[in-house]
């Protein structure tokens, strides 16, 4: 079974968005998130791998159905406010498999997660058969800084401590897979011009904000942007 979500789902992993700048990370995901969905509201919602519980609370809070999927119980730790207060359901499962009838969602989400899955095309897949009108995920794009990630892993090691390898995707690619699929990727987001890692080390939200604010103004955010969050619609 796939488990790249279990350190994900960590307290450990938590730490690394503890913080004023890790606060702001995560609400430009979600706001990313939540307007890639507005086409779809009080829409039905699987997380798959969802069990960091980034996304969980907002989206719960913004009228949609959420069902998290984490690839075993211990991926229920972080979301088991939530569940215990009725928002959000969680179920254990292969990642790879899910128990779930086709288009049984109206959107499929997975956050976190593709650069970390060896088979993630198998994934994607999976993503597409259980999503009924649109499938989000996000990835780091050779587009940016993240295309030499390789070389610069020490440094990021450094600066972050308990960072790990990931895959980091041409956006052709992430395309074709959900072409194959009968899904078009119809809208991109991406998050930052500036490396995360950099963000973290300066330690400072606010010159972070400043930053990214005149990135995205100038148009290098949407050029070299990463990672990208990406909503594929599926056709006809």
């Amino acid at each position: 079974m796939e488990n790249a979500d279990v350190e994900t789902s960590s307290e450990a992993y938590a730490r690394r968005f503890a913080g004023g700048v890790g606060g702001w990370f995560l609400a430009v995901q979600a706001e990313a998130t939540r307007d890639l969905l507005r086409p779809f509201p009080r829409a039905r919602i699987v997380d798959v791998g969802g069990g960091h519980g980034q996304l969980a609370a907002p989206l719960a809070d913004a009228g949609h159905d959420v069902t998290v999927v984490g690839s075993s119980e211990a991926c229920r730790a972080r979301v088991q406010s939530l569940v215990d207060r009725g928002g959000v359901r969680f179920q254990a499962a292969d990642l790879l498999r899910l128990p779930f009838a086709a288009r049984a969602f109206d959107v499929a989400l997975a956050f976190r997660l593709l650069p970390h899955v060896a088979r993630w095309r198998e994934l994607v897949a999976e993503l597409c058969r259980v999503a009924a009108r649109a499938v989000i995920v996000d990835y780091p794009t050779t587009r940016s800084l993240n295309a030499v990630a390789g070389p610069l892993f020490g440094v990021k090691k450094r600066v972050e401590g308990d960072t790990r390898p990931f895959a980091v995707f041409d956006d052709g690619e992430v395309e074709s897979a959900f072409a194959s699929e009968g899904f078009r990727v119809a809208a991109r987001r991406p998050e930052f011009a500036v490396p995360m890692a950099l963000h973290r080390a300066l330690g400072m939200a606010p010159l972070s904000r400043g930053l990214e604010r005149a990135a995205r103004l100038s148009g290098l955010t949407s050029r070299l942007g990463s990672p990208v969050i990406v909503r594929a619609d599926r056709l006809g």
